[in-house]
């Protein structure tokens, strides 16, 4: 086999497939289907302090190559987390992710702080960009000013390494991307989901219960693959690509574009085997092309 393993951070990982937050929940229901030991990290659902119940339904409209989802951060809160998910978590032998979002500062810093005391987790994911909280959710990565805000005061809440999840809902991703790593992350994740609708032309009514909500799959991929490569262009710290990541061949674009990582997340859906197929494929490519290591291919992006 080629050298798939990649540093995020000082975070070793195996090969470069993570699972996306919010479509893995705890790993429980995938490790049924799948040997999770064989990814190179779990990514978690994301939590928050309290419990949140989440958007009124339906949460959920597929799309054509694609599906809709405002699912709202529905979770039972950190203390549940810590309680009920990370026993099975801690048994895997494969890095642990934790996401985390707030409605303010404060809290970001507080969940920090609480899970970057237990040694079952690896790193922090800072979501910053989740397109349908409720409850006042604010979008900090949406501003420059309010993303280094949360990201300064969550990196003095924590010595692991610090994921910044970003959205591709502002007018300036790089810019956005730029002030988080100044502010002290280690590492960024992009995109998060684009905000989009549907409508019920025989009842007049969105078929979403919050209107609006995150598209993601295949249809957002070409997206997610420029915002990565212009992010690539003007930081120094490691990218996870995600966005429409279905195949080999699509992760392949992530990393040539300059990620260090990848995510897959809608294609859990689709397929559970699907990061599993995602680690075998690269592995066949490199082989094919005679490429010792993965990372010989990060950033291999050719522009005359």
């Amino acid at each position: 086999m080629a050298d798939l393993s990649v540093d995020i951070a000082g975070l070793k990982l195996k090969n470069p497939v993570i699972t996306a937050s919010g479509t893995y929940g705890s790993g429980k229901e995938y490790g049924q289907l799948i040997d999770i030991n064989r990814l190179g990290a779990v990514c978690v659902k994301t939590v928050t302090l309290k419990p949140v119940a989440g958007n009124r339904p339906p949460r959920l409209w597929e799309t054509p190559s694609g599906m809709l989802n405002s699912i709202g951060l529905q979770n039972d809160g950190v203390d549940a987390f810590i309680a009920n998910d990370l026993p099975y978590l801690a048994a895997l032998d494969t890095p642990i992710i934790a996401s985390i979002a707030g409605t303010s500062v404060d809290d970001c810093s507080r969940l920090a702080k609480m899970l970057s005391a237990l040694p079952e987790i690896d790193a922090i994911e800072l979501n910053i960009s989740c397109p349908n909280a409720k409850a006042g959710g604010v979008i900090f990565g949406s501003d420059e000013k309010l993303a280094a805000d949360v990201v300064g005061k969550t990196r003095l809440a924590t010595t692991k390494p610090l994921i910044v999840k970003l959205t591709p809902n502002t007018g300036d991703i790089a810019a956005v991307a730029v002030a988080c790593e100044r502010a002290g992350a280690d590492a960024l994740s992009l995109i998060n989901t684009v905000l989009g609708m549907a409508v019920d032309i025989h009842t007049l009514r969105p078929q979403l219960g919050n209107v609006v909500g995150g598209l993601s799959g295949p249809a957002v991929k070409p997206i997610a693959v420029r915002m990565v490569w212009e992010v690539a262009r003007n930081v120094g710290v490691p990218i996870i690509g995600m966005g429409g990541i279905m195949t080999a061949a699509d992760a392949l674009e992530f990393i040539i574009a300059g990620a260090t990582a990848v995510a897959v997340g809608t294609a859990n859906f689709v397929d559970p085997q699907a990061p599993i197929k995602i680690i075998e494929g690269i592995n066949q490519y490199l082989e094919k092309k005679s490429i010792a290591t993965v990372s010989e291919l990060m950033g291999a992006l050719k522009i005359d």
